[in-house]
C-alpha cells in the first residue's frame, strides 16, 4: 500500500509508516512537499485547515502524475488555546483515492507563556526550539515534546498516536462515509 507524505520530513515520514502497519501490510510512505497554504505557524483551526490542504495536495499530485498511492496523509503542527492557556499539537488529515476524509490530533502539551508570545508573532516552533536548544533542526529530530518531556516522548510517537485514529473513519466506512 502506497502512502503519500505532505512533507520530506523523515520523522512525519516514518511515523506514518509506522501508524498505517498498525492498520495495514506492505505499506510503502513516500514524503512529497507540498504547501499548507496557512501560516508558518498555525494558530487554531488553521492547524486542520494545513493538514486538510497538504493531504488534498497530494490526491491532486498522485492523480497528475499516475502514482498509484491510496491514501494522502498531511501533518501540520501549531498551537491552540482551551481553557485559558496554550497548547502545541499535530493535526493529521488522511485522505483517500475517493476523496473521504479523516482527522486525528496528537496529545496537546501546554507551552509556556514566551514561547507562546514568538509563536503568536509567526515564529515557526521549530526555530523557537532551536534558540532554546541551542541546537540545529530540532523538529527533525525529538522536537519540542522531545525538550519538555525531558525526552519522555519524542516528535514521532507524538504524531503516531494522531495518525492512529484519523484512520479511524477508514476503518468503519460505512458509519463515517456517505456513498459517493
Amino acid at each position: 500500500m502506497r502512502v503519500l507524505v505532505g512533507s520530506r520530513n523523515p520523522v512525519k515520514i516514518d511515523s506514518v509508516k509506522e501508524a498505517f502497519s498498525k492498520y495495514f501490510e506492505n505499506v510503502e510512505a513516500i514524503g512529497i512537499e507540498t504547501e499548507s497554504g496557512v501560516s508558518v505557524q498555525p494558530v487554531n483551526n488553521e492547524t486542520f485547515e494545513g493538514a486538510r490542504n497538504r493531504a488534498q495536495n497530494l490526491r491532486k499530485i498522485n492523480d497528475e502524475q499516475n502514482l498509484s498511492a491510496e491514501f494522502f496523509v498531511g501533518i501540520e503542527g501549531g498551537i491552540v488555546k482551551q481553557y485559558n492557556k496554550w497548547f502545541a499539537f499535530g493535526c493529521m488529515c488522511v485522505v483517500d483515492k475517493n476523496g473521504y476524509e479523516g482527522f486525528g490530533t496528537s496529545p496537546h502539551y501546554e507551552l509556556p507563556g514566551f514561547v507562546v508570545e514568538k509563536l503568536l508573532r509567526g515564529i515557526e516552533l521549530g526555530d523557537v526550539m532551536d534558540e532554546i536548544t541551542n541546537e540545529q533542526n530540532t523538529k527533525q529530530k525529538n522536537g519540542a515534546i522531545g525538550f519538555f518531556t525531558n525526552g519522555v516522548m519524542n516528535r514521532k510517537e507524538l504524531y503516531i498516536e494522531g495518525l492512529k485514529v484519523a484512520v479511524v473513519p477508514f476503518l468503519h466506512k460505512n458509519l463515517f462515509f456517505d456513498k459517493k
